[in-house]
């Protein structure tokens, strides 16, 4: 079947661009947190000045400026729901000058280990979704940014928070998740669902800025049954989990500025710095 999603035209700039709409600001922050938990969002918005503000059709989109646990400004939006809305989002901080981003929100379990509140590490994503084909060539999964795992993973590690690293399914439908393409995702390796992972993933690449991910492990659907597990009010797992997607963030972007300053001066000039090691404890379920 010749899909439109199939057609090859990668190489191509869009009509519309992002920088057309929001130009380049010189007090955004170089990192950013997408957040799917409003009520945390909210919170930082409290405390917090607005750099600028997103519109779309949902109304006003505030992108907050805060700061990480070392001190340095990070910026905080909501991507909303559903990956068209959410790669544009990306597009427009990438416009105003973001180039490292952590997301941080809730996904659906696949499987019954994963208990409500368990944290999952993004290592891969299939794409059951249509805005990723727009941004990679067609593939049936896509590979996270290693760089992006490590430094979630570290994180996580570090505050003593057990995880896992694993692969989501990213769908556009979330009422038609039915038994049997549940069961088929889950044979695949999928760990949780949800409806953003993989056009994030395949954006950040194309637009060439780091992208990585930590899901709270949310509702069920391991069981015949879905099950809600009341995730939506876990709000001190939601808002802990948002802190360690802060730092992550923060410290990612710390490493890459480091990283482009000694590949700026060369291999003789720099200082060699620690050894960097996957964390350990991570899994793939």
């Amino acid at each position: 079947m010749d899909l439109p999603l199939h057609e090859d035209d990668l190489d191509a700039e869009g009509v519309i661009r992002a920088s057309a709409i929001t130009p380049h600001r010189p007090d955004m922050p170089s990192a950013a947190v997408l957040c799917w938990f409003p009520e945390v969002v909210a919170d930082v918005g409290t405390r917090s000045a607005a750099v600028t503000v997103l519109r779309s059709e949902l109304g006003r989109s505030p992108v907050w400026r805060t700061t990480g646990p070392g001190g340095t400004p990070v910026a905080v939006l909501h991507p909303g729901v559903g990956a068209p809305l959410a790669a544009m989002f990306l597009e427009h901080l990438v416009a105003l000058g973001v180039r490292t981003v952590v997301g941080v929100g809730g996904a659906g379990a696949l499987r019954h280990e994963l208990t409500l509140g368990h944290a999952v590490v993004l290592g891969s994503a299939l794409r059951d979704e249509g805005t990723s084909f727009h941004y990679q060539p067609p593939s049936r999964t896509i590979d996270a940014d290693p760089d992006g795992v490590d430094a979630v993973a570290r994180t996580l590690a570090g505050a003593g928070v057990p995880y896992v690293v694993g692969r989501c399914w990213t769908t556009d439908a979330v009422f038609r998740e039915t038994p049997a393409r549940v069961a088929r995702r889950r044979d695949e390796g999928c760990a949780v669902v949800d409806m953003e992972a993989s056009a994030l993933v395949a954006a950040a690449r194309r637009v060439g800025v780091g992208y990585g991910q930590v899901f709270l492990a949310a509702d069920s659907l391991a069981g015949p049954e879905w099950e809600h597990r009341g995730w939506t009010d876990a709000r001190e797992a939601r808002a802990g989990l948002f802190g360690l997607a802060l730092a992550a963030a923060e410290a990612w972007d710390t490493d890459r500025t480091a990283g482009t300053a000694d590949r700026a001066t060369g291999p003789e000039d720099s200082a060699a710095g620690p050894d960097v090691h996957p964390a350990s404890g991570a899994g793939t379920p």
